[in-house]
């Protein structure tokens, strides 16, 4: 099932109007079914290759066109993912990028951005200190909305809701301003 989040942004009172989507870390293919399904043309990307191939699979069960690739996010240039897209949807995939690494994320989808381009992203907080994800885990500063405004240049962070999590997670809606 898609977040309601999601479910807002597509097919809600005020919901975008359907064009092309990104979706990053898109594991079994979920959203992009549901995307699919509420007439977005889609691509969606997952570095593990057996999500991948489920996520084709789902796909074709509900006959909708996915465009589904094997890949690193931060590495969009390697795959057939060019754009302009008109929505970029994340759920929990850049909190996993390692920090030095995000520059690039951010970079490559805003050379894909059409003007005016959504990104709705989910992302954990940063661990609490001393946690045990805080000690083994590079990305366990977790995303902030202060570091969401400094890594995607050229976008506007029009909102950021907290999760429903027991632990810090947020939704961040950002819309291309160039």
């Amino acid at each position: 099932m898609s977040p309601p989040e999601l479910a807002d942004l597509i097919e809600g009172p005020r919901s975008l109007p359907p064009g092309r989507v990104l979706e990053l870390g898109c594991g079994t293919g979920t959203n992009a079914v549901c995307l699919a399904r509420h007439g977005w043309e889609v691509t969606a990307v997952d570095l593990v290759a057996g999500a991948v191939e489920q996520a084709k699979e789902k796909a074709a069960e509900a006959q909708v066109a996915v465009k589904l690739l094997h890949g690193c996010v931060i590495r969009l240039d390697d795959l057939d993912a060019a754009g302009p897209f008109d929505l970029f949807f994340d759920l929990s995939c850049y909190c996993g990028v390692a920090l030095h690494r995000r520059d690039a994320y951010a970079a490559g989808l805003t050379r894909r951005a059409a003007p005016g381009a959504r990104l709705l992203m989910f992302g954990y907080g940063p661990e609490p200190a001393g946690g045990p994800a805080a000690k083994i885990a590079p990305w366990a500063a977790g995303v902030t909305a202060d570091e969401i405004r400094t890594r995607f240049d050229g976008w506007e962070l029009l909102d950021v809701t907290p999760g429903t999590n027991p632990f810090p997670t947020f939704w961040f809606t950002l819309r291309r301003t160039a």
